[in-house]
């Protein structure tokens, strides 16, 4: 949605969907808010052990939840988890309540950037390779249906990925006046 007040960031999972949020955040000095981090923050418990405890359906009802909760404070990044996408509900909330920023990044990258990280439910598998290439295939033309802004794949450093993020955002978004 296109002026809002918010800015939401989607993609796949090691997109830097946190990283490069909690970025910009800062630039615009607004407060950060990462979707699995709200759920683990209410819950009280990991996104690894409600998947363990109740399955993805279990996580992805938790999910919605806290999706529509976050959604609904003014002026406000907002990280979404990768397969939020894939409920219509999330995609109308994310499209109405929002400027919508997706990450693109590719399997290898993602690759690179998740070697070390074991805490992602879906990756559990001894093919990594194809199971991201399974889910980018499955999430893309949901990415693609709600999203204002495309930022394709970047292979620099954090920093000059936040400034060709920002740069990219500001000739897009349209922020809404606020009152003095």
């Amino acid at each position: 949605m296109n002026p809002s007040s918010n800015l939401f960031v989607i993609g796949p999972t090691g997109a830097g969907k946190t990283s490069l949020g909690k970025r910009l955040a800062a630039h615009y000095g607004l407060p950060f808010v990462d979707l699995d981090q709200a759920i683990e923050a209410k819950t009280g418990v990991s996104v690894s052990t409600i998947f363990e405890m109740e399955g993805e359906a279990g996580f992805r009802q938790r999910e919605s939840a806290c999706l529509d909760e976050c959604s609904r404070r003014p002026g406000v990044v907002l990280a979404t988890g990768g397969g939020a996408v894939m409920d219509l509900g999330n995609r109308q909330i994310l499209r109405e309540r929002g400027f919508v920023v997706w990450l693109q990044v590719d399997v290898d990258q993602q690759l690179s950037r998740l070697e070390h990280d074991h805490n992602r439910p879906l990756l559990e598998t001894g093919d990594r390779q194809g199971r991201l290439a399974a889910m980018a295939s499955a999430r893309a033309p949901f990415y693609g249906e709600i999203a204002d802004l495309i930022v394709p794949p970047q292979g620099q450093g954090l920093a000059a990925a936040a400034a060709t993020t920002i740069e990219l955002i500001d000739a897009h978004w349209r922020r809404p006046v606020r009152a003095s």
